[in-house]
């Protein structure tokens, strides 16, 4: 072979090598910078972990601010950019699913607590269709909610101690009569009460109340007032016994709430030491379950979970 034919050979390979070079030097760099930005964003299909996961959250929220259509994020070339549309699309339906049961959880427990026969609210099986409005509207508003408030103690205490000779329905009608007559139940008030007022409550036929019992809500307003002067107030008193705390109870039936409980029969001995009338232990804890010392509303009544939300707050009387 001559010295001619072996230069042109040389310089047809040389020719043929560089266009392989440059086109393994692209891939390379191509590789190579798909490498080193899949370590700046760690963008997988497959599950990642929570710091990966939290990097793909900003990412997409970032790009949902710049408000790319996902229709061009899905016609991008680029591998980066397909795999950012992938993972976004799996992001959403999840971000989705993760608000969603919320309010399917509140919707499931309002309908838990509505009879299924006429759409109205489940209520604790001793108020009937034939329930008076205003003994309905004492379940619902008042019986079982924690009380703070002396006056309102007293109030209930008072209330309490005429279930002797009446019941809930009778006196909570006559209620407003009784705080008209007592003076909102303020034991200040209540407790200089004389001869003349407590005859002339007596005398009202439309209370209904025997002269016994006005004298023994004044005896015990009385007895209030001593309270205060020892502990502060009728509320840190009456409060203290169940330190500071509703007993909260899960009743499923009428006939497994009790008449009285341990806590009651240790505040009724306390309360007749004090000098206290018409706070036998049964009535004591007619009072807790009205105050709110201890709940006993039925665990399928609506307003269980409402009154146990109220009691699990930190005690707030000081």
């Amino acid at each position: 072979m001559s010295k001619a034919n072996v230069r042109r050979q040389l310089v047809l390979l040389e020719k043929n090598k560089v266009p392989k070079e440059k086109s393994t030097t692209s891939a390379f760099s191509s590789h190579f910078s798909y490498k080193h930005l899949k370590r700046i964003y760690p963008i997988g299909l497959h599950k990642s972990s929570s710091s990966s996961s939290l990097s793909l959250s900003s990412l997409s929220l970032s790009l949902s601010e710049n408000s790319i259509d996902s229709s061009s994020i899905i016609d991008s070339t680029s591998p980066l950019d397909q795999k950012i549309s992938s993972a976004l699309r799996l992001i959403a339906p999840q971000h989705q699913r993760r608000e969603s049961p919320v309010p399917k959880v509140v919707q499931q427990q309002s309908q838990s607590f509505q009879d299924t026969d006429n759409g109205e609210l489940r209520r604790c099986n001793w108020i009937t269709k034939n329930s008076d409005k205003v003994y309905v509207a004492f379940h619902d508003e008042c019986w079982g909610v924690p009380v703070y408030d002396d006056n309102q103690l007293f109030e209930l205490l008072a209330l309490s101690g005429m279930l002797m000779d009446h019941n809930w329905t009778e006196i909570v009608k006559r209620r407003e009569l009784f705080r008209e007559a007592f003076s909102g139940f303020d034991p200040n008030t209540v407790a200089k009460m004389g001869e003349e007022e407590i005859e002339e409550i007596a005398s009202n036929k439309a209370l209904m109340l025997p002269d016994c019992k006005v004298r023994c809500i004044v005896d015990n307003a009385k007895c209030i007032l001593k309270i205060v002067r020892e502990c502060g107030s009728f509320s840190s008193y009456m409060w203290g016994s169940v330190n500071h705390k509703p007993v909260i109870n899960r009743f499923r039936h009428p006939r497994n709430v009790p008449l009285r409980s341990p806590k009651a029969e240790a505040m009724s001995k306390d309360l007749i030491k004090r000098g206290f009338r018409y706070v036998g232990p049964v009535i004591v804890y007619s009072f807790m379950q009205a105050a709110g010392l201890t709940i006993d509303h039925l665990v399928d009544c609506y307003r269980y979970s409402e009154c146990v939300s109220l009691a699990e707050r930190p005690w707030r009387h000081i």
